[in-house]
């Protein structure tokens, strides 16, 4: 892997997300570590504006200060979330791996994330569901940047020949559309109560349908 990409693409989407907060201050910091910790032990709507605040030793007041309300609260602290999913993302879009290769790695760890982010903690997958229900910008942006990286890598294959695709975006879109049971919460909990495919066959899914070539 070419360690000055991987470099790269970690400032890049580090300069993006610091460019969503205006105020990136240390009290921004620190009351979305606190939200963080409560909304992932006792749950996000138990945790009030007021536990956040007695977490760190301040008034309400002064959490209100940084944020308007809990929902923004929310907000980032499920944008951090995700930005750590598309940070490691970032790093595999980066690399010089076949775009082949690339493509199927990239799936791969979304699935894998997405899994140990939001399943392994009923919570935490609360968390991100109100998240996106109340706020639902923070979910679009996240799919557009998932689909922006996904697009990168497919435009690689077509130019290079392995992919026989002609839109590489529309190719993107599809891709998107064929993992939503891998990434999105929700539909991530009701697909395994049915006879939903492996990651890997959906991969292998993917590849076919963008008229993946064999390797000459």
């Amino acid at each position: 892997m070419d360690h000055s990409s991987s470099a790269a693409a970690r400032m890049t989407v580090q300069s993006q997300s610091s460019s969503r907060r205006q105020d990136g201050s240390e009290g921004q910091r620190e009351i979305l570590a606190a939200a963080q910790k409560l909304f992932t032990t006792i749950g996000y709507r138990k945790t009030t504006v007021a536990d956040i605040a007695a977490e760190l030793g301040m008034s309400p007041a002064n959490v209100y200060r940084f944020f308007d309300s809990k929902k923004s609260i929310n907000e980032g602290v499920a944008e951090l979330l995700l930005d750590g999913i598309v940070a490691d993302l970032a790093v595999i879009a980066a690399s010089t791996a076949r775009p082949s290769t690339r493509l199927a790695e990239f799936l791969r760890t979304l699935a894998r994330l997405s899994d140990e982010r939001f399943m392994t903690n009923s919570r935490v997958n609360d968390m991100v569901e109100d998240a996106m229900t109340e706020s639902w910008s923070v979910c679009v942006r996240y799919a557009e940047r998932v689909q922006a990286m996904v697009a990168r890598i497919v435009e690689d294959g077509r130019v290079s020949g392995e992919f026989s695709i002609e839109d590489a975006a529309i190719g993107a879109g599809c891709v998107k559309v064929a993992m939503t049971c891998f990434m999105h919460p929700t539909m991530m909990a009701l697909s395994t109560d049915f006879d939903r495919p492996g990651i890997e066959e959906v991969i292998a899914f993917i590849l076919r349908g963008l008229g993946q070539k064999a390797a000459g």
